[in-house]
């Protein structure tokens, strides 16, 4: 068994999001959750199942969304190259990484040529070596994607050498299991968030495996520390929760609440419970292991 986590720069349409979790639905996978969020104008498909039918779903889900979206009218606090933005595999189970890189490739190549997207590989399917971390793939702002296509460096794997005109780019590649986890926090003042998100990431000295980025939740009036936690064994999201609680109560503000986005393994929620985390829901709900049984 192989997991897509696939993310899609579409959050507020339900009617949207619905024909997109059907692209999926109906080619056999089997759709474990979808998780959208209205300011980060994105949603989250994980879905299962083996080599061949993940292969089959993970197109349709592109194809669905070249079809029904346009980048030119988004908009949206997260950071994207497109419409289908980032589909990374997971190995499962029995399944190895060598398995999903060629996964991966092979997705990748079939979406560069039957959707005229341009491809990126990252992570362990990264056919450069300066392509492994999906931060350098992505890095720039989108309006200059176009000239950084036109540059070796910035050169797509598979697909046209420009984006598509409504759908962008995306990146397609190979990792292990990571969390998104969110935590927000009692402010409106996104200064704080990016302060808080600078401390708690590695490259910042803080936790072994995160990567964050501080954003405003304009629907809200709050801020948000949204991570990455892309070493489940070294950094536990209650590790990162305590973090992040510690940081912004040293700067004179609270935790609201917390969320993970999509599902989460349950070596990464081993000890905590959702009061420990203030995660409003049930967190059984989001255990990977769960879902899949």
């Amino acid at each position: 068994m192989i997991e897509c986590v696939a993310n899609v720069s579409e959050g507020a349409s339900r009617e949207l999001i619905a024909r997109l979790a059907s692209a999926v639905s109906h080619s056999g996978c089997r759709l474990l959750d979808v998780h959208s969020d209205v300011d980060h104008n994105r949603s989250v498909f994980t879905f299962v199942g083996r080599v061949a039918i993940l292969e089959k779903g993970a197109v349709a889900l592109a194809a669905a969304a070249v079809d029904l979206l346009d980048l030119a009218v988004h908009r949206g606090v997260h950071p994207r190259s497109g419409v289908i933005d980032v589909v990374p595999f997971v190995p499962l189970a029995n399944a190895t990484m060598d398995e999903c890189v060629h996964l991966a490739r092979r997705v990748g190549r079939t979406i560069g040529e039957r959707l005229a997207l341009p491809v990126y590989l990252y992570g362990a399917a990264a056919a450069r070596p300066e392509r492994t971390s999906l931060a350098d793939v992505r890095r720039g702002p989108l309006k200059q994607l176009g000239e950084r296509m036109r540059t070796p460096e910035g050169k797509p794997d598979f697909g046209p050498d420009e984006p598509h005109p409504t759908a962008g780019a995306v990146a397609v590649g190979a990792r292990e299991l990571l969390v998104a986890y969110n935590v927000v926090l009692d402010s409106g003042d996104v200064s704080v968030a990016r302060a808080v998100a600078a401390s708690v990431r590695e490259s910042g000295g803080g936790l072994k495996g995160v990567r964050a980025l501080g954003f405003l939740l304009p629907s809200r009036h709050l801020v948000q520390v949204s991570m990455n936690l892309t070493d489940v064994y070294a950094t536990s999201v209650r590790t990162a929760f305590e973090f992040v609680e510690r940081e912004a109560a040293q700067r004179g503000i609270s935790v609201c609440e917390s969320e993970i986005v999509g599902l989460a393994p349950q070596v990464a929620l081993d000890g905590c419970r959702g009061t420990d985390i203030q995660f409003p829901g049930d967190l059984d709900s989001v255990r990977l292991e769960r879902r899949i049984r």
